[in-house]
């Protein structure tokens, strides 16, 4: 599944990142609601884990924000505030369940789960491009129904080039999703990796998929 994660308490979001991808789910950190709410109305997420307590807009705002704009996807409302009100309001305004801090992970992750196979998101496992496949649950990847072999990392960032297919994705914004926002983005490592996901998946296909927007990134779509 593809999950993000709204959460002002970086290690508290690395910590369920770093989990939930242990369980072979693709992760996004936002740590404000600002942010949160533009990766919400952005791309397409299976879950969403939204604290109440943001800062620059609140989980209840993003919340409403995301409901307004027909944006259906299940979300798990988690925070340190364990009043009825507090649940009654995020229920209200859309939320699908609601998990109180603090909290066992086994716990979180089975309401991730319950979430995910309420979306019905757990049925579908398979991405294409043209005859580029990827298989979500094995993290296997197949062009012309032949395996390329990845590592994490490289399946990591194709997974977010199939997910956002036809979508420009700065080099900023490829750093910021799969090194997280420690990563120098003085360095040429989104460069080096996309030039190596070239190598095994474009560089014997007649058609190209990964495409360099000159001055701002890349783009992954038919030619």
């Amino acid at each position: 599944m593809k999950i993000l994660i709204v959460e002002d308490e970086k290690k508290v979001g690395r910590f369920l990142k770093l989990g939930l991808e242990e369980e072979g789910h693709t992760v996004s950190n936002a740590y404000d609601g600002e942010k949160g709410e533009n990766l919400a109305l952005s791309e397409k997420h299976d879950v969403i884990v939204l604290d109440i307590m943001l800062p620059k807009k609140n989980g209840i705002e993003v919340l409403k924000s995301i409901r307004s704009n027909g944006i259906s996807t299940p979300v798990l409302i988690l925070t340190a505030k364990g009043s009825l009100e507090d649940k009654v309001e995020g229920l209200d305004e859309g939320a699908d369940d609601y998990l109180v801090k603090p909290f066992a992970f086994a716990e979180f992750i089975a309401r991730v789960r319950s979430l995910g196979r309420r979306s019905g998101a757990e049925k579908t496992t398979t991405l294409k491009v043209a005859d580029l496949e990827l298989d979500t649950l094995t993290r296997k990847a197949r062009r012309g129904g032949k395996e390329i072999e990845l590592t994490n990392r490289e399946y990591a960032l194709l997974e977010y080039f199939v997910r956002n297919v036809n979508r420009v994705l700065t080099r900023t914004v490829i750093s910021e999703h799969i090194w997280e926002y420690n990563f120098d983005t003085g360095t040429n490592i989104v460069e080096v990796y996309v030039n190596k996901l070239r190598n095994k998946i474009d560089a014997d296909a007649e058609t190209k998929l990964i495409h360099t927007i000159r001055g701002t990134g890349y783009m992954m779509k038919l030619e």
